[in-house]
C-alpha cells in the first residue's frame, strides 16, 4: 500500500501556472505507475495524466494536452503535475493514485491508493 499527499492547490488566475506535488511513503512506489485525476463540483472524477514507473512514457487527457505536464522523481519518492496555461474549466479538486502496475493507466479503476486532493481554483 502507498500512502499520498498531496499539496501545491491555491487560488490562480486564467493563464497562471501551479505545481502540482504528491508525496508518496512506501517501498513500492518505484514500481508503480503514478496518475493525476480530478473532479469538479457536480462532475464525475476524470482522468489527467500518467506516468509509468520508469518515467518513459507519460499519457494525457486531451483537454490538458500541451498545458500540464506529469513528471516523477523516484529518488523523492514524489510525482509533480505541472499545469500551465490554466483555464477556469480547470477549476477541480486533484488527487493523486498509485496504479497497481508500471504501465500507464488511464482510468481511475486500475488506481488502488489514493491521496486527499488539493483545490485547484482558476478565476477568469
Amino acid at each position: 500500500q502507498v500512502q499520498l499527499v498531496e499539496s501545491g492547490g491555491g487560488l490562480v488566475q486564467a493563464g497562471g501556472s501551479l505545481r502540482l506535488s504528491c508525496a508518496a511513503s512506501g517501498r513500492a512506489f518505484t514500481t508503480k505507475s503514478m496518475g493525476w485525476f480530478r473532479q469538479a463540483p457536480g462532475k464525475e472524477r476524470e482522468f489527467v495524466a500518467a506516468i509509468s514507473s520508469t518515467y518513459s512514457n507519460t499519457y494525457y487527457a486531451n483537454s490538458v494536452k500541451g498545458r500540464f505536464t506529469i513528471s516523477r522523481d523516484n529518488a523523492k519518492d514524489t510525482v509533480y503535475l505541472q499545469m500551465n496555461s490554466l483555464k477556469a474549466e480547470d477549476t477541480a479538486v486533484y488527487y493523486c493514485a498509485a496504479g497497481r502496475s508500471s504501465f500507464i493507466q488511464p482510468t481511475d479503476l486500475a488506481y488502488d491508493d489514493w491521496g486527499q486532493g488539493t483545490q485547484v481554483t482558476v478565476s477568469s
